[in-house]
């Protein structure tokens, strides 16, 4: 809708994970490194961690493509499955023999398939992203898969905070005690923020990379923050607001009307006006500016 009108060639803050719209902060830089030193050196399970819309899934997208052509992955997207169907949906991934329901013919199989990687000096990668949405019953069959002789399978648990205090339950112990690594992906701080915005504006094409005041960086940042998956949709919502309104500069102003639309800040204020110093607008960078 908007990319014409600002030059882009493509939207600038779309909400699907896009490893090539990745602004590498000190923490992706470090957590990425954690992932691919879990791959590297064999460390068996590694968590990640990270407040929804904090960029997970894009860093282990981002991660897919970095990998080895040697390292066999298979990735669960969604985790709440039955132990039948989690068998089957491996041995798809991993083109092992299609799971007929018998678990312990399932097993002879991958333990083949580790051997062989072993001798090939390939590895094996088990990704779980959301996993704290795991079932507990699905975690324990995952534990019982690393019982290989041969060490070089890694399981990455990615997941929310709680994901922590989940794995904390005693009968989760000898899980927990196999995780060698773990990191917890932390929102940007306020001047990564600015960076993140202008990077995507430049590899959606942009040349106008002043496009949002710093004015208007500052209040996407306290108001989204530094979440990227929240800062995508308040700058998405601005730039059409910009078109609507017909403006070339994204101001404060703007921020702060689609805030209010998107129900983003102090629910006893929404629905009322915008402007005058005691009205949203005022009480709104009164609050922000504590």
């Amino acid at each position: 809708m908007y990319e014409k009108y600002f030059g882009f060639s493509k939207k600038p803050f779309d909400i699907t994970p896009d490893p090539n719209m990745v602004y590498m902060s000190e923490g992706y830089k470090e957590a990425l490194a954690v992932l691919r030193y879990g791959v590297l050196d064999k460390k068996g399970f590694i968590l990640l961690t990270g407040e929804v819309g904090t960029g997970k899934t894009t860093l282990l997208k981002l991660l897919m493509k970095t990998v080895s052509k040697n390292v066999h992955v298979c990735t669960i997207s969604n985790p709440r499955l039955s132990i039948d169907d989690f068998y089957y949906y491996l041995s798809s991934e991993y083109s092992l023999e299609i799971y007929d329901g018998n678990k312990g013919k399932f097993l002879k199989n991958f333990e083949g398939f580790v051997e062989k990687c072993w001798e090939k000096k390939q590895q094996v990668l088990l990704v779980v992203d959301e996993a704290h949405l795991l079932p507990i019953e699905l975690i324990e069959e995952i534990r019982l898969l690393s019982n290989q002789d041969q060490h070089i399978l890694s399981i990455f648990l990615v997941g929310q905070p709680e994901l922590n205090e989940y794995l904390d339950q005693k009968r989760l112990l000898p899980l927990r005690q196999r995780i060698t690594l773990s990191f917890n992906l932390e929102p940007y701080p306020s001047g990564e923020t600015e960076y993140y915005i202008r990077l995507r504006l430049l590899r959606a094409g942009g040349q106008q990379l002043d496009l949002f005041t710093d004015e208007a960086i500052e209040l996407i940042h306290k108001l989204s923050k530094g979440i990227p998956r929240a800062i995508n949709v308040l700058c998405d919502r601005a730039l059409m607001t910009g078109l609507a309104e017909n403006k070339r500069v994204i101001t404060e102003d703007v921020i702060c009307e689609c805030a209010k639309e998107l129900q983003l800040f102090m629910p006893e204020v929404r629905g009322q006006e915008l402007n005058g110093r005691n009205g949203v607008w005022g009480r709104l960078k009164s609050v922000l500016s504590c």
